[in-house]
């Protein structure tokens, strides 16, 4: 398959193109470069520098006769889209509505979406399934929600095929390696954990220990970016072989606690990561899993890079090597 990838020297987005090439996928990335890194772009692949809010930039790439999108092109800070609703608005819901445009005058017929749990708000039961109410806490959630909508009615009334892949916690570097340079901007908790342990921050704060939970902080559902990269070449797939639209949850079902990640990077790096308890954040849940069995069903994807060793562990290495990297130079 052609296969045109959106943010696709980003974070996800550099790992989910691998993976394309490796399946044997013809791939071009499409990136605007804000957020990606040059040295995380898969050389078997075609670069084209653009914007998804040019809609100029996206017909010139569109025109190339692509089978499939993966649109991966987005801000993702919870917390800042709140601060910046108008961000994320231009960026996630203009941005994509325009490539979706650009699909439909294209006759590209199926269309990949980074989706993710935010979608659901604050958890009424876990583990949380497809059925869950979709209620999003934040504006980032919101932002997903209103694009699967926008998919929806789009493959009704166009006949544009869509998989909304909800994403839990990515984390996780490739396994073998390729892959070495460090998201730009994270704001989530490995990342955090990491640049304590490798001495970019001297502390961290750990929000809330009083939390019904095992150690008393907070417990979330981390998925391997690898894991996350297979699924999206299953999602193609099973687009194409059914011709009907998808959506599933992506994450392992297992517990892990903000206490958990800090011991297991401190038994990996060998570094001590200092941290203080502070209040909780507002709106934080105690406790988020998923529930995907509907993605092992539908699928056939089962995460098998998911478990906390292999997250921290192919991590740690990144953070290391850009750290003797920059001792080096």
């Amino acid at each position: 398959m052609k296969v045109l990838v959106t943010g696709g020297a980003g974070y996800i987005g550099s790992h989910v193109v691998f993976e394309l090439i490796d399946q044997g996928h013809d791939v071009t990335i499409f990136d605007d470069m804000s957020l990606g890194l040059v040295e995380n772009i898969d050389p078997r692949a075609t670069f084209v520098k653009g914007s998804t809010l040019k809609e100029s930039d996206l017909d010139a790439v569109c025109q190339n006769g692509f089978d499939v999108v993966v649109h991966l092109a987005a801000w993702k800070a919870a917390g800042e889209s709140m601060a910046y609703p108008g961000k994320y608005a231009k960026n996630n819901l203009n941005g994509t509505v325009n490539l979706i445009n650009a699909c439909e005058r294209k006759g590209i017929k199926y269309f990949i979406f980074s989706s993710s749990a935010a979608v659901y708000g604050t958890p009424e039961y876990v583990p949380i399934d497809e059925a869950h109410p979709v209620i999003p806490a934040n504006y980032y959630g919101e932002t997903k929600l209103m694009i699967e909508k926008n998919l929806e009615w789009f493959s009704k009334l166009k006949g544009i095929r869509y998989a909304a892949l909800r994403y839990f916690n990515a984390a996780g570097y490739d396994v073998q390696g390729r892959i070495r340079g460090k998201e730009q901007k994270p704001q989530n908790l490995i990342p955090v954990v990491m640049e304590v342990a490798s001495g970019m921050r001297d502390e961290m704060n750990v929000f809330g220990n009083d939390y019904n939970t095992k150690d008393g902080t907070g417990v979330r559902d981390y998925i391997h970016v690898n894991d996350l990269a297979t699924a999206h070449v299953k999602a193609m797939d099973y687009l194409i072989e059914k011709d009907i639209d998808l959506v599933v949850n992506l994450g392992t079902g297992k517990k892990c606690s903000v206490l958990d990640v800090i011991q297991k990077t401190e038994d990996v790096s060998g570094n001590s990561v200092k941290f203080n308890v502070v209040g909780r954040r507002d709106g934080d849940p105690g406790t988020v899993l998923a529930g995907s069995q509907k993605a092992h069903d539908l699928i056939n994807w089962t995460p098998i890079n998911s478990n906390l060793d292999t997250l921290i562990r192919s991590t740690w290495q990144v953070y290391k090597n850009n750290k003797l990297e920059e001792a080096q130079s």
